[in-house]
């Protein structure tokens, strides 16, 4: 049997090698090992203090896994005796083992046997492990003291259907662990496992109530975390506490938003931890927007402002503004955080509570010199459009004054963010927004569109025109359609050129966007235009042909099918056989298309388009197009469940066409 271990030693370090070839044969040799007698092998590994410290891990981590998988084919082939020297074995090696590390991991294993050993019923059929918890989160040593801590913190649930019984016991428990201020793992432990407790029991409002004068001390530990700033993960926890059981923190909201908000302005502290802080005060405006309206009305100022300074952490990269791949944006970056919380935080308390001290903030933000500022004001008026829109409607005519001359703005990365305010506000406030500034917008954005040394800029100024046309009635839009074509126009021969001569496609892209959300928009109207575009929009179907311009040449096809729309079947029947007739050869004559591939959606769509174009005429292709249909209709897609306020939010929130709001 010692040769036997001393082989299973050996295995357990080969594992641990970089080697793949060794260490996936040693894989293969490992789930060889009928699965009692690998357990075996796993808790003496385990338990030997004579070898190194990363083989007993691996050894403990495997237990858990055998434990977590294949339980039923381990445990039940156990004599009772060996049944109880495992559970005994193991709850003696936690108060044994002297490294933390591997305390940790033994933990692990004990809280994973102590799940599979609570019945579908909810009994516990480990009686010994609650004796355990208990006696050593009240008698034991720190070092025990935390370990039953993080057991219990692993499976709340732990007490089934004697849970109601036990309730005071667990409340003291945890009381009396948070109130050890000579030792701050044990307080540490103390608010993770009742972070647990309380999400395991999230509606459950009686539980709630019953632990609620807890939370005080909580916030004393959470408020020591982040001075410490070692380990994040209380302040996570106060994250998922906001965001799934606000009632239980409803005692302490204000002093709760106190600390939040000291710590979002504290700018010594990790930005991460400064948006962790602001998480949780947007999470609460989401969840019980009343109590922090009554609780936070002296902090919503402080938090606005630095919201917006947040904003201002910008890197001035010369190359940004004329870089043709839009690279995506750092959701991690402050900036980016911090206008994504203003948009959350208007829509969550409303426009009353927030409208005023942004307003407050943009005239000195606007005549500041450094350019980061600028562009905070402006982004800031795009993110709180769709939650301040009762108050900003009356106001609509003054923030327009305020913002337009910043489409002259110096600096590029201003005049960008002045487009996304106008594209975002044509979005949040249709379409009165376009009835009543159709005669600044649509001349100020053919002004930036003709910025040809920041391709950035100009794509973005197309992507605002975009928003603005979508929701301009045909009446007004019909006013500049000659001068917006002829633009349009000038800037796709342009760039098509462009792409020829040094291969940059991004504003080219755009403007294909922009044209056919025009025709779209102006139907009929569109008709003197068709034969201005649909030559080159076909040569650049049939042309654009490489992987790089597979996203173009989608967004042409796209282009072309709402073109055929607006103009009908009559003007647009004989190119569009002759379109049919490209895109079906692209998979004829191709190799088949990726998963992946940009151009299928469009396909797919424009196809629906011609077919109503066309009508029976379509009916020949209907053998061709299928194939890729029933393609797509097979993928599976990655879905988000949104919940009905959530869809609300997603479908108030438009993006602009242009795809991702890079800042």
């Amino acid at each position: 049997m010692a040769e036997d271990q001393q082989q299973f030693l050996h295995l357990l370090s080969t594992l641990l090698s970089t080697d793949n070839t060794i260490r996936s044969n040693a894989e293969t040799t490992l789930d060889g090992i009928p699965v009692e007698t690998r357990a075996t092998y796993l808790l003496a590994s385990m338990r030997n203090t004579t070898v190194g410290e990363d083989v007993r891990q691996m050894a403990a981590v495997l237990l858990r896994r055998v434990i977590s998988n294949e339980f039923e084919d381990f445990y039940n082939k156990l004599t009772p005796e060996n049944q109880v020297h495992l559970k005994n074995e193991l709850l003696a090696t936690i108060q044994t083992e002297t490294q933390a590390g591997m305390r940790r991991k033994i933990c692990e294993v004990v809280s994973e046997l102590a799940r599979q050993l609570l019945d579908d019923d909810g009994n516990n059929l480990w009686p010994e492990f609650l004796r355990f918890l208990f006696e050593s989160a009240s008698n034991g040593t720190p070092e025990i003291k935390e370990s039953a801590l993080q057991m219990f913190g692993s499976v709340p649930g732990i007490f089934g259907n004697q849970q109601s019984q036990y309730l005071n016991v667990i409340k003291q428990m945890l009381q009396q662990c948070m109130a050890d201020w000579s030792n701050y793992p044990v307080r540490y432990q103390a608010v993770k496992s009742l972070s647990s407790f309380i999400l395991l029991h999230d509606d459950d409002v009686a539980i709630q109530k019953h632990f609620q004068d807890l939370t005080a001390g909580m916030i004393q530990i959470v408020a020591e975390s982040i001075q410490k700033q070692d380990d994040d993960t209380l302040l996570k926890c106060v994250v998922d506490l906001a965001e799934n059981t606000p009632k239980f923190l409803r005692l302490q909201t204000e002093p709760l938003l106190q600390m939040c908000t000291q710590a979002v302005a504290n700018e010594e502290l990790l930005d991460s931890w400064r948006q962790l802080a602001l998480e949780v005060i947007v999470t609460l405006a989401e969840t019980a927007p009343a109590s922090v309206r009554k609780n936070g009305a002296t902090l919503i100022p402080l938090v606005i402002s630095t919201a917006l300074k947040m904003m201002t952490d910008l890197d001035d990269d010369e190359e940004w503004s004329t870089s043709d791949d839009l690279t995506e944006e750092d959701n991690d970056s402050n900036s980016v955080v911090a206008e994504a919380a203003l948009d959350r935080l208007a829509c969550g308390i409303g426009g009353k509570s927030v409208l005023p001290h942004i307003i407050q903030s943009l005239p000195t933000m606007l005549s500041n010199t450094d350019w980061r500022y600028r562009h905070a004001a402006l982004m800031a008026v795009s993110a709180v459009g769709e939650g301040c829109h009762k108050e900003m409607e009356p106001l609509l005519t003054q923030i327009m004054d305020g913002i337009l001359n910043f489409l002259r703005d110096p600096h590029p990365r201003v005049r960008y963010a002045t487009c996304n305010a106008i594209g975002q506000m044509s979005t949040d406030f249709a379409t009165i927004f376009e009835k009543k500034f159709h005669d600044k917008v649509i001349p100020g954005l053919l002004m930036v569109m003709d910025d040809n040394e920041n391709p950035r800029v100009q794509a973005h100024a197309g992507a605002a025109l975009v928003n603005f046309s979508e929701d301009c009635p045909k009446s007004i839009l019909a006013q500049y359609l000659d001068s917006i074509m002829a633009k349009l126009e000038a800037i796709l021969s342009a760039k098509f050129n462009e792409l020829v001569e040094r291969g940059t496609k991004l504003v080219l892209e755009q403007v294909v966007t922009t044209i056919a959300s025009v025709a779209d928009t102006s139907e009929e109207k569109f008709l003197v235009y068709y034969d201005r575009f649909m030559p080159c929009l076909k040569y650049i179907i049939q042309n654009a042909t490489t992987s790089e311009l597979r996203l173009l040449r989608g967004k042409t096809i796209e282009c072309v099918s709402l073109i055929g729309l607006a103009v009908g079947a009559e003007k647009f029947t004989r190119d569009a056989s002759e379109v049919m007739d490209m895109l079906l050869k692209t998979q004829t004559e191709g190799a088949e298309m990726a998963d992946d591939d940009p151009q299928l959606s469009y396909m797919i769509s424009a196809w629906a388009r011609i077919c109503k174009i066309l009508g029976k005429q379509f009916q020949p292709y209907l053998p061709l197009v299928m194939g890729p249909v029933l393609k797509a209709a097979s993928m599976k897609p990655e879905v988000a469940l949104l919940d009905a306020d959530d869809l609300k939010s997603v479908e108030g929130k438009k993006a602009m066409m242009i795809g991702s709001l890079c800042h």
